[in-house]
């Protein structure tokens, strides 16, 4: 690891994006095969890898400079114990399902590391952001640390999306946390969508609309888009059945 780094973040993304940053840093070169501690102001560690010594080597010679790296797969999930537990106990659905959303990221090790502009960063610490809508009308987008504790978590996303309503003002975490973004749109059924690609943000990304009921079950259909230097298809598959796995097994006194 170098030390002495002085690095700089500074917000590149748009209003209704999660947690984008561009990182401007003075530090020592890195000798081949080694990787940059860096830190943010919030002190946050992160680490720059060399590409060509990471896992992910073949995957970021291929598809850095792809005009389109994104993949988006689609899968209907079982959220029936999700509504259950959302109506019996007055927790809100989207808190729960980014929960999971982060239960599940955080049990598949490529969602630790993100392509950040050319560079490869290995984060330590998960958020899931969500889009609020504000009071006096329109949006933005508030970052949630993820813990392993439902009880913080719940705590967390009142409390900062609840600052984000009132103040109008987009929560990022400053580049500390490797953000999974989310969109729900429960105004209506969605079969899918898939996300833009604007160049510059490579976050992963979940969306989903109106849940569905037949019968005593619920089902919601997802669509996760990635950046293929970060995951392959089987790791995103993974991710997925993880992420049913997390909601089949949600213990609401954890």
């Amino acid at each position: 690891m170098a030390g002495n780094i002085s690095a700089r973040f500074r917000w590149t993304g748009t209003r209704g994006l999660p947690g984008c940053i561009s990182i401007e840093s003075r530090r020592p070169a890195a000798a081949p095969g080694k990787a940059v501690l860096m830190k943010s102001d919030e002190g946050g560690a992160m680490e720059e890898l060399d590409p060509k010594q990471s896992p992910r080597a073949e995957a970021f010679a291929l598809w850095m400079k792809a005009p389109m790296p994104m993949v988006t797969l689609f899968k209907t999930l079982d959220v029936t114990r999700l509504v259950r537990l959302s109506r019996r106990r007055g927790l809100k659905f989207n808190l729960l399902l980014c929960w999971c959303v982060g239960r599940a990221a955080s049990r598949t090790e490529e969602f630790y590391t993100l392509p950040v502009g050319d560079r490869l960063i290995r984060y330590e610490r998960l958020a899931v952001n969500t889009v609020v809508a504000l009071r006096g009308g329109g949006i933005a987008t508030c970052d949630i640390p993820f813990s392993q504790s439902l009880n913080q978590f719940r705590r967390d996303y009142l409390t900062l999306t609840a600052q984000v309503r009132e103040n109008g003002a987009p929560y990022d975490l400053n580049g500390d946390y490797m953000v999974i973004g989310t969109s729900a749109l429960p105004q209506t059924e969605l079969d899918g969508a898939v996300n833009i690609y604007a160049g510059f943000y490579n976050n992963p990304f979940v969306i989903w609309g109106r849940y569905r009921r037949k019968l005593w079950r619920a089902s919601l259909p997802v669509s996760f888009q990635f950046h293929h230097t970060q995951m392959d298809g089987g790791h995103a598959a993974g991710f997925l059945e993880s992420l049913q796995d997390a909601i089949r097994t949600l213990d609401p006194e954890r």
